[in-house]
């Protein structure tokens, strides 16, 4: 691996990956697949995992907004038609407007590839399936009052922090979390050193 920086780069990628297939596995498998809730689902999806493992499963960075967390940079891609070739490879983002008002009325993510559940850990597949379970039924603004809970991330850093404000993921390590501190740190900054070195 040291002397393979292919195979390293094929690790970072993997990332993207997970974060294309988690997309396509939760507007398969819930209703209201929009946008605000498939953003909801994956912060839900990454925050849990990086509870449990130390790692968050996708390539997002969440920040506070008014109706929840939201991955900003993926949310501006969107907005700007600025997403990569990879994404559009494997999803169609469509967008209906408003025939009055010409504003979007709501975002669906259409896919274009068949779903690989391979590409997730046994533990990534359990946390894709119990949200899927949990939230099948829900709306998007039935799941805010989960995800601005006081005292988890979200609350934590708009309290703190204010609007528009990174989520740091450490902050999902409570007395629940099956990972400590230092092993959570451990895990993190190897990821981060890989993306420094390969991206």
């Amino acid at each position: 691996m040291e002397g393979n920086p292919q195979a390293n780069m094929k690790l970072i990628n993997k990332e993207l990956e997970k974060r294309i297939h988690a997309i396509i596995y939760f507007s398969q498998n819930v209703k209201y697949p929009f946008k605000l809730k498939i953003f909801k689902l994956l912060y839900f999806l990454d925050f849990i995992h990086f509870k449990q493992a130390g790692r968050p499963v996708t390539d997002l960075e969440y920040h506070t907004y008014e109706k929840g967390p939201v991955p900003m940079d993926f949310q501006n891609e969107i907005n700007e038609d600025k997403l990569s070739k990879e994404i559009t490879r494997c999803l169609n983002i469509y967008i209906e407007k408003d025939d009055l008002t010409g504003e979007d009325k709501f975002t669906r993510f259409i896919p274009k590839i068949k779903l690989n559940l391979k590409v997730f850990t046994k533990r990534e597949q359990k946390i894709l399936e119990e949200l899927a379970l949990v939230f099948k039924e829900a709306k998007a603004e039935d799941m805010s009052e989960i995800s601005h809970l006081k005292k988890q991330p979200w609350h934590k850093t708009k309290e703190e922090e204010g609007l528009y404000k990174k989520i740091d993921f450490f902050l999902a390590l409570d007395e629940d979390a099956t990972i400590d501190q230092e092993s959570a740190k451990e895990t993190y900054e190897t990821i981060i050193e890989l993306k420094r070195n390969f991206s």
